[in-house]
């Protein structure tokens, strides 16, 4: 492990050789622990010790809206994490609906090892981390168990292809229990043949779906993130446009036609068609 440069107040960034590269948390100058984890200097996700439930990220905001509204306010939920980064979204699921039993799959088992002993979690908190890949990870969970499944992998910045397919996509459903959710952040930039590929993949096996994105990222403008939503029943879209109109990064919710439009006859993707998410230009994150 190693210790480079300087944050708020002197405090220095921690660096470590994890499987996916060169994992950094630097320290947050604007909160007195807060955290920001890069891998090889691409920003991954953002963890306030003091305030877990402070979403830094306009992506993680995104996802965080979901968790809200994926039941009545404080209710417990099962949750399973595909990815788990700095453990970001478990965390503000502990803090908001305490009881929460939670399972993350995460294959960096380095990575996961760093950020526990760097940024701990609570003891009470239900949070299970498995290590592995997060397909076979899904595979294992019992049919019906999750109220919400969110997918958040990246390896190399890139969306690996086997977490791409509709056969994947089913799997998902299957680990849902009836009116649960699947949430999964995607990147993609022009001319988004990835997100709507995605968009016909998902649409392929559940019949309710939205997208959420910044709208230069929706008009093909900029590489970006966009999380979509599914669902076998009607999901929140008035509170979902409602909270993200009025982000401090404000974005867009398609859903109905203006998704199918969107997705212009797109293909659903297959594990014999798949491939990765495309990755970011150069310059992305300077």
């Amino acid at each position: 492990m190693a210790r480079s440069g300087r944050g708020r107040g002197g405090v220095e960034a921690v660096t470590e050789t994890v499987d996916g590269g060169l994992a950094e948390l630097r320290p947050d100058r604007d909160r007195p622990r807060g955290w920001t984890l890069l891998i090889d200097g691409a920003p991954q996700s953002h963890v306030d010790l003091d305030d877990p439930a402070h979403l830094d990220f306009s992506y993680q905001r995104r996802l965080g809206h979901i968790v809200d509204l994926a039941g009545p306010p404080g209710k417990p939920l099962h949750v399973l994490h595909l990815g788990g980064g700095a453990l970001t979204l478990a965390r503000y699921v502990a803090v908001t609906r305490p009881r929460s039993t939670q399972q993350v799959v995460e294959i960096d088992g380095p990575l996961v090892h760093f950020v526990r002993r760097q940024l701990p979690l609570d003891s009470g908190w239900r949070i299970r981390v498995r290590g592995g890949d997060a397909r076979a990870g899904l595979a294992k969970v019992p049919d019906g168990w999750a109220d919400l499944i969110i997918a958040d992998v990246f390896g190399g910045a890139r969306t690996p292809a086997h977490l791409t397919s509709t056969e994947f996509v089913a799997d998902v459903r299957r680990a849902l229990r009836p009116g649960g959710s699947y949430a999964a952040n995607l990147t993609d930039g022009p001319p988004l043949r990835f997100l709507r590929g995605q968009l016909a993949t998902v649409a392929a096996v559940f019949p309710e779906l939205c997208l959420t994105a910044a709208p230069a990222v929706l008009r093909g403008k900029r590489f970006g993130n966009a999380v979509l939503l599914a669902s076998d029943t009607a999901l929140p879209l008035a509170e979902l446009t409602r909270r993200a109109a009025t982000d401090p990064e404000a974005a867009r919710v398609e859903h109905g036609r203006a998704l199918r439009d969107f997705t212009a006859g797109a293909a659903p993707v297959t594990d014999a068609t798949a491939v990765a998410s495309p990755a970011p230009p150069a310059k992305t994150f300077d």
